[in-house]
């Protein structure tokens, strides 16, 4: 079964798996027709992470392919004369640009645990890009929110727009650039880090003050990680470690709920919603403090997810009112050095073999058309992922994140990323694989979908669409699905000073589960345009 965020990427991974080819192959063919045919959310311009299961060995791997800062960049490289952010310098153009990963996270998972040949998993992406596919809503949106930054870039222009004006549902859009670069890839792949494709990346970023050189892309490895795992009631739950933050604050907030008769409760009961809720609160405030790039900074992940700093922790909630941001800190480092000594726009698919292997994939390209650039000649929408590194002390980035020194800017550091690939086991075999897009909400979205799954006992098309809440410690409110929850509930909330902000949906997950005979349950969320597909 494969799952992604849209019906022609499902269709490509499908069609690996029915070719006799693994969840590898199937991962990496979505993967690639999703930078085809959602340019906006995810590319080869971009990066994300994986995780994998094997099933013969009940392993779990992680391998991180995340953008870089370039060799040329600086703490201040945002900042003006007098020590203030200029405004949108860290989203817009080509200083906003981080050394992209995906192909070679791609080739890397694949050359060690593909089946079928590179040249196979990259077809569908090459038909989809050469002969084109009708763009949807989500495509429309997409464009006309960021309109005006691509009508800045000629080639961003030439592809996404008619001259200009916006396509309208059913245009077929059709990237031969893009088609050509892939077919490049699939003859060889280093030709993005090497080639003529890096050349071409390089010479467009030293015409318009780009910091990317071709030592930056040669220079490029991905990197296999121990995914930080944890126990929660009878599952094991594993997911990305830092350099993103995803999986520690799964772990951690999962922790604070601990043994909590959350389904006797009720599901989106007030006290349930006020614990989530509470306990998001305490670990986005640790993450602004102490997750960076392990490369750079010493992430105390161990203590993070310890059980123990989980039940401190738990103390510090008052059961009947919220806590004020203002007065939730990061724990004391000596705490955590204790703990430790005494005990871990973007988007999302998820594969499963008939074998019962498992990828969960989320990349991105950050915020929708990334830069909002496209390197000339190549097809190539460019991240801005130097937005995810904490521009300056304290100051929100596009997702209203804050951090501080240890996600500060450094030559060739990775950007501190909420990306939330997970795989669940119980019992030693596969239970749940699930991931989602969506900034800083990632976290929470897969959470949720967990509970739903692990504690409500949903099924997958309900836990993925049930409604989320969100609450990330800065800025100080509790984010809530318009029409999420009946009144009394959003009533009470207030009442115990929680500061309440309805918006429209979030997030685009998806996720497959093994039921108890065996099968496979998958679903897209309806949020968007995504789909599940097996045989």
């Amino acid at each position: 079964m494969v799952t992604s965020a849209h019906p022609l990427a499902t269709q490509a991974g499908l069609s690996m798996l029915q070719q006799g080819g693994n969840a590898v192959d199937a991962a990496v063919a979505t993967t690639f027709a999703i930078s085809v045919v959602e340019p906006f959310s995810a590319g080869l311009g971009g990066g994300g992470f994986l995780l994998m299961y094997q099933a013969k060995n009940n392993e779990t791997k992680a391998l991180d392919f995340r953008e870089r800062a370039p060799l040329k960049a600086t703490k201040t490289m945002y900042l003006d004369r007098q020590g203030n952010v200029r405004p949108n310098a860290s989203t817009n153009g080509y200083l906003a640009v981080a050394t992209p990963g995906t192909i070679a996270g791609l080739y890397e998972v694949h050359r060690q645990y593909g089946r079928l040949p590179w040249k196979t998993v990259m077809a569908p992406a090459i038909q989809l890009a050469e002969n084109g596919f009708p763009v949807s809503w989500r495509f429309i949106e997409a464009t006309e929110m960021h309109q005006q930054t691509l009508l800045k870039n000629p080639d961003a222009q030439k592809i996404f727009t008619h001259k200009g004006k916006i396509y309208q549902t059913g245009d077929r859009l059709v990237q031969s650039e893009l088609a050509a670069t892939l077919r490049s890839v699939s003859q060889n792949p280093q030709d993005f880090y090497t080639g003529t494709i890096a050349t071409a990346i390089a010479n467009d970023m030293a015409a318009n003050n780009g910091l990317i050189t071709k030592k930056d892309l040669q220079q490029y490895r991905p990197t296999w990680r121990d995914p930080v795992c944890g126990d929660f009631r009878k599952a094991r739950v594993c997911s990305m470690p830092p350099p993103s933050s995803g999986g520690v604050h799964l772990l951690q907030i999962l922790n604070i709920i601990g043994d909590t008769d959350l389904k006797t409760m009720g599901w989106h009961n007030p006290d349930v919603l006020h614990l989530l809720v509470e306990s998001m609160r305490i670990a986005y405030a640790d993450r602004a403090t102490y997750l960076g790039d392990p490369a750079f900074v010493k992430v105390p992940v161990k203590a993070l997810i310890s059980p123990v700093y989980a039940q401190k922790r738990r103390q510090e909630i008052n059961p009947q009112k919220a806590t004020p941001s203002t007065q939730v800190k990061a724990v004391d480092p000596a705490v955590l050095q204790r703990l430790t000594k005494e005990s871990v726009e973007t988007s999302h698919l998820t594969v499963v073999d008939r074998d019962r292997n498992a990828v969960s994939l989320t990349f991105t390209v950050n915020l929708g058309f990334g830069a909002g650039v496209v390197a000339k000649g190549t097809g190539i929408v460019l991240n801005n992922e130097m937005d995810d590194f904490a521009i300056a002390p304290n100051t929100p980035n596009a997702f209203g994140l804050v951090g501080g020194d240890a996600n500060a800017i450094a030559p060739n550091k990775i950007p501190l990323s909420s990306m939330t690939p997970t795989i669940v086991t119980q019992n030693g075999r596969l239970r749940l694989a699930a991931g989602s897009p969506g900034g800083s909400t990632i976290i929470t979205t897969v959470l949720q979908i967990l509970l739903n799954v692990l504690v409500y006992e949903m099924d997958v098309r309900q836990a993925v669409a049930a409604p989320r809440v969100h609450h990330q410690w800065l800025p100080d409110r509790l984010n809530v699905e318009r029409w999420g929850l009946d009144t009394l509930t959003i009533a009470e909330l207030k009442r115990r000073g929680h500061r309440i902000e309805e918006r429209s949906d979030w997030g685009n997950a998806n996720a497959i589960v093994v039921l108890p005979d065996g099968s496979l349950e998958g679903a897209a969320d309806p949020r968007g345009e995504g789909v599940a597909a097996g045989f």
